[in-house]
């Protein structure tokens, strides 16, 4: 046990699993064993001074230099220090699935996040950029993993020595924890900038913007469409814009509800989404909101499931019901599987394998919970906050969508 605590508490994070044969399993323990347990130390390392100073010279001679930043900030805790040096620099900060909120998405020098899909303000960064700066990601090569265009000096920080070079050769490279590293390059760009940090008027906060907003009026007749049945863009819209994003933990599910949110929901600090999708289980956002309730009780906890989503894991609900973990669930019922209209075509066409049918908020009422249908645009605002209250009042609440076969998606894998 001592070994499989040292394993989670350092290096990268992952699960361990400890197997017990039967017969030790019925062996009375030793108390004093317990009683004189010592806690694992968490061991952390900086990453090798000589690397991080050509680093940070590669930072300071580029054109366009910018930050891809991974889930390994979350876990170092390293968003003041991600901000500190992007303000520094005035570098543009994307993130990764997994490392949405590692800098809030409202910060003028936040792009959005990249995965199959992703904003309009990343495609253009990472298009131009001279200089990427990858902090806290693996870089595996995986569909839902937002590439770099060839051409880039790359420079890769990771806390794992089986990350460098796996989605290509980095020009330098840093090994270290994500806030220590973090650190270490501020200083080392510090020392070398004379302590004069570029102004905001020289920074890319304001082509940012207008990048964003142009990209976001392109999206406004799907955002605000107000239509019937209901577009799921305009409920991702109305939840952002009912429910703040700093209140909230979001997690999507896979399929279509992972495409639609990721680009357009604007999380707003460490944590208050949790993104993923290197695996692909329908459902595993039930579960993590679940988890999110129980770890940060006072947060508003959703998650974002499509209808095929609902039918893998559904019945789940009732543990929140059971264990009086009041999250909302929120279902885009638009009775297919959208997503897969071209790779389930010929099974469709024999046996429309791709229909689904049902009333999932009766079944999350039967469940115990509380539960709206929703069918009217003109609602979305008005059913959140109703689900909302349910929440503060106790109980699990599940807002079921009847929306439109939408497979529009922003900027999709593979761009040029």
């Amino acid at each position: 046990m001592r070994r499989a605590f040292a394993s989670l508490r350092n290096g990268r994070g992952g699960p361990v699993m400890v197997e017990i044969p039967s017969d030790l399993s019925e062996t009375t323990v030793d108390p004093t064993s317990i009683e004189n347990y010592q806690a694992v130390p968490n061991a952390l390392a900086q990453a090798n001074p000589e690397d991080v100073d050509r680093a940070a010279k590669a930072l300071l001679s580029a054109e366009d230099p910018m930050i891809i930043a991974g889930a390994g900030v979350l876990y170092a805790e390293a968003t003041d220090q991600l901000v500190q040096l992007a303000e520094f620099l005035q570098l543009p900060v994307m993130t990764t699935m997994e490392g949405k909120s590692a800098i809030s998405e409202l910060h003028p020098l936040a792009l959005g996040s990249g995965s199959g899909v992703m904003s309009e303000p990343v495609l253009s960064f990472l298009k131009k950029a001279d200089v990427v700066l990858v902090i806290g990601s693996s870089m595996t090569p995986h569909s839902m993993v937002t590439p770099i265009p060839s051409g880039k000096t790359v420079i890769h920080s990771t806390n794992d020595p089986i990350d460098i070079g796996k989605g290509g050769s980095p020009d330098h490279a840093l090994l270290g924890d994500s806030k220590l590293v973090l650190s270490q390059l501020y200083e080392a760009v510090q020392d070398l900038a004379g302590e004069n940090p570029r102004s905001v008027v020289e920074g890319p906060a304001q082509e940012i913007e207008a990048i964003r907003s142009a990209w976001e009026a392109n999206w406004s007749p799907k955002l605000m469409a107000n239509s019937k049945p209901i577009n799921p863009y305009q409920v991702i819209h109305e939840l952002m814009n009912t429910i703040p994003p700093s209140e909230a933990i979001v997690t999507h599910d896979a399929g279509s509800p992972r495409f639609q949110i990721m680009p357009f929901y604007k999380s707003d600090g460490p944590r208050t989404y949790l993104g993923w999708g290197k695996s692909h289980q329908l459902g595993t956002g039930l579960g993590l909101a679940i988890g999110a309730k129980l770890a940060s009780p006072e947060k508003i906890c959703i998650n974002l499931m499509g209808d095929a989503a609902f039918g893998m894991t559904g019945l789940d609900f009732e543990t929140a019901v059971r264990s009086d973990l009041p999250i909302i669930t929120i279902v885009l019922n638009n009775s297919t599987m959208a997503v897969e209209t071209s790779a389930m075509e010929l099974s469709h066409e024999l046996h429309q394998t791709r229909d689904l049918g049902g009333n999932y908020a009766e079944i999350a009422r039967s469940l115990g919970g509380w539960s709206e249908r929703v069918t009217e645009p003109d609602q979305i605002s008005n059913a959140i906050n109703r689900a909302r209250r349910a929440n503060e009042d106790g109980s699990a609440a599940l807002l079921e969508f009847i929306t439109s076969e939408e497979t529009e998606y922003s900027n999709r894998r593979p761009f040029g």
